[in-house]
């Protein structure tokens, strides 16, 4: 079996690494080095030596400028020590079969780099972007997601329904046209969404869908179904002891955020 190395990006505001590691080793990756982006760039670490990016969750340089927008920006800049882009690694990784799990402040930075979701193999161009909230506030809860058994998303394999916590400020999506809006239908990009926890049935309903997002769009994925991101946090719920309900013994029948993750690393070791 592939040995699963796992890097998690952290720095400028990221505060979800250290949970999101350890989520990565009991979803049982071999290792889940926490790395800053700046030793990236100086080149004391290199991409080449992974095969499972998490880009967490965290408030990327406050937010300024819009969520992740500042730190799509310094991928897109920065340069190695050799003097070559940092973004041709993640090119590179990418391009060797790695997989790529945004989650939160990640997923927007994954849509501001344009990897997702990378309608007709389009990669790096900008085709969706997230905005505020519709209740125009911060939403810290639970919420309860379906996903779409006709994606080729390689983390929501086996999953059906998932219960896990959502805290941010900008999490609707928003298509760049209506063109790219279809295309995500059609193409079955959208990997996950908000569903009412009883009927389970998708819904723009607050506060079960708690930003607007239209579809009830919880995540998406590429074409390829190697990358995935998402606004809620599968990483926080990786005990039963994490959900609210487990003390009045009326936990939900259904898996862990967990196993999202696991998802990814048995992608990984199956090839």
């Amino acid at each position: 079996m592939a040995r699963v190395n796992a890097l998690v990006i952290t720095g400028y505001g990221t505060n979800c690494e250290k949970e999101s590691a350890y989520a990565l080793q009991e979803a049982g990756a071999d290792n889940a080095d926490i790395v800053y982006f700046s030793d990236l760039a100086a080149g004391h670490v290199r991409m080449d030596d992974y095969n499972y990016l998490l880009c967490p969750g965290g408030f990327l340089d406050g937010d300024d400028l819009g969520a992740a927008q500042a730190a799509a920006l310094r991928w897109r800049w920065s340069n190695d020590a050799d003097g070559k882009p940092v973004l041709d690694q993640l090119k590179g990784f990418f391009n060797k079969g790695g997989i790529i799990l945004g989650i939160c402040n990640g997923f927007q930075l994954l849509c501001k780099l344009g990897l997702l979701p990378g309608i007709g193999g389009r990669y790096f161009e900008r085709q969706v972007s997230l905005s505020y909230n519709d209740s125009g506030r911060f939403e810290d809860r639970w919420v309860r997601l379906k996903t779409n058994p006709a994606s080729p998303c390689v983390f929501t394999k086996g999953i059906d329904y998932l219960d896990v916590p959502i805290r941010h400020g900008e999490g609707k999506i928003i298509p760049m046209d209506d063109a790219t809006f279809q295309a995500l239908r059609d193409e079955n990009l959208i990997a996950v969404q908000y569903v009412h926890p009883e009927t389970r049935e998708v819904t723009l309903e607050y506060p079960y869908n708690p930003n607007g997002s239209p579809l009830g769009i919880a995540g998406l994925t590429d074409p390829t179904g190697r990358i995935l991101g998402l606004m809620p946090h599968p990483e926080a719920y990786n005990h039963k002891t994490n959900h609210p309900s487990w003390t009045r013994g009326t936990d939900p029948d259904i898996p862990l955020g967990l196993t999202m993750l696991e998802a990814g690393v048995r992608y990984l070791k199956e090839r």
